[in-house]
């Protein structure tokens, strides 16, 4: 075997030990950020479960989509992993990337988050925590800005129907970031 291709087989292996754990401290980082940031990190300790998306993309130009792999936990235990796709309409442009946690307030609503495809209503609402966020969308001219913090997190959150959704905006600028509509599936753990 040659040098070139020994050299290929060991980064081969070295990654296949290395990516499971480097994929597995951005679940950390997230629940983290989450633990640490506002009112988010006081459903820790009474919730049933929780299911986390280190990142979420979301994109669009009239039509939009948003999508991310998360992982579900029951009382800090690694469960299974889920999935979450969006598609909107109406006015929006650019592009984001946040993190989301959804906390279960019981074995109720654990359960029907991870029984097969489910989604949300229009009617649930997720508690925004920007350290900062801002920018301009296209040539009309339309821009805007937000920042928050602990302060929008204090006003808003609560279990609604048994789920609490929290996010946390990684960069981009979009019109419109709602997490009605989202659909998620759910897979055990093997």
């Amino acid at each position: 075997m040659s040098m070139g291709h020994q050299r290929a087989n060991w980064l081969a292996a070295a990654l296949l030990v290395w990516a499971p754990a480097l994929w597995a401290s951005s679940y950390t980082d997230a629940v983290n950020l989450f633990r640490n940031a506002g009112q988010s990190g006081r459903f820790f300790d009474n919730c049933y479960g929780y299911a986390v998306f280190p990142t979420v993309g979301k994109a669009g130009l009239v039509v939009g989509g948003a999508h991310g792999r998360g992982r579900v936990y029951v009382h800090g235990a690694y469960v299974g992993d889920t999935t979450v796709n969006q598609l909107s309409a109406g006015f929006q442009a650019g592009g984001q990337a946040y993190s989301q946690i959804v906390f279960f307030e019981d074995r109720r609503a654990f359960e029907s988050f991870t029984k097969g495809d489910y989604e949300f209503g229009a009617d649930i609402d997720a508690v925004a925590i920007t350290a900062a966020a801002g920018g301009s969308v296209g040539t009309t001219g339309i821009s805007g800005e937000a920042s928050g913090g602990m302060k929008d997190a204090l006003t808003a959150g609560r279990y609604y129907k048994g789920l609490a959704v929290f996010t946390i905006v990684k960069g981009g600028a979009m019109y419109q970031a709602t997490v009605a509509g989202q659909k998620f599936s759910y897979t055990p753990k093997a």
